[in-house]
């Protein structure tokens, strides 16, 4: 079953095309990838289908309902969730408030009950806490549920932007780059995680550049190139494909 189709979709910047007459869906319960040169339109598929960007044309679909344009916290609402490139943490909370955040959709935001503290609000305000510690622990990071976020390891940062955006409780977690700068043990602890969510019936979508983490973990690897799809399939499909080795993989490519 399809849980996102994008549909002829385009997006430029000035002269520079990032995205063209982009069409490609992701299966409902597998790990896919999306791989390609920098440039070829990776991060830019993220935030046109999370709502940062507006197409220009086509359209996104997500479980068969037309999302084009709508913005990220109606994303969120739908059960897509993110987490991006460049960390997107708040320094000034802790890990545990941090998730809490993510949590927000959960809560009851209304102004007054807030305000005066009702009975239910606190009780909920607790539920939500201990929600958020147990995530922790599904991430690895049951020793940091106390912590400063602003004195974390990066490693166990990128962690805590997948738990928070695990508290959103999504259908499909879009991951972008989540091993980027770490070393090989902890992008081991990344390749575990992502089974581990994948497990639960989370559909994951990650953009990586570490071919080793995407070979190991993807089910289905979509390949880009200057905004096109230049090819998908199995990891032995794409390793092997002559349009990939040339335009990405390298000839090194072939024996991931």
């Amino acid at each position: 079953m399809t849980l996102l189709a994008v549909e002829s979709l385009s997006k430029a910047f000035g002269g520079n095309r990032a995205i063209d007459g982009l069409s490609l869906s992701v299966r409902q319960g597998a790990v896919h990838s999306i791989i390609g040169p920098n440039g070829a339109g990776k991060t830019t598929l993220f935030n046109l289908v999370t709502g940062i960007y507006t197409p220009e044309h086509g359209r996104i679909l997500l479980d068969g309902a037309d999302t084009t344009g709508l913005a990220p916290y109606r994303m969120a609402g739908l059960g897509l969730s993110r987490t991006f490139q460049n960390l997107q943490v708040f320094f000034n909370m802790t890990a545990l408030e941090n998730v809490m955040v993510g949590m927000h959709l959960h809560c009851d935001r209304r102004f007054l009950p807030s305000m005066l503290r009702l009975p239910r609000v606190v009780r909920r305000d607790a539920e939500i806490a201990a929600e958020a510690a147990e995530l922790l622990h599904f991430v690895g990071l049951a020793d940091y549920v106390g912590a400063d976020s602003d004195a974390m390891p990066y490693g166990a940062l990128k962690r805590l932007e997948i738990a928070r955006a695990l508290a959103t409780k999504p259908r499909l977690l879009l991951l972008d780059e989540p091993a980027a700068g770490l070393n090989p043990s902890e992008t081991g602890e990344i390749d575990d995680l992502i089974r581990k969510i994948a497990g639960t019936g989370v559909t994951v979508v990650l953009v990586e550049h570490d071919m080793r983490l995407v070979m190991g973990v993807s089910e289905h690897i979509l390949v880009l190139d200057r905004g096109t799809l230049l090819a998908e399939g199995t990891g032995e499909e794409i390793r092997h494909n002559p349009d990939v080795v040339a335009a990405y993989l390298g000839e090194e490519g072939r024996y991931l």
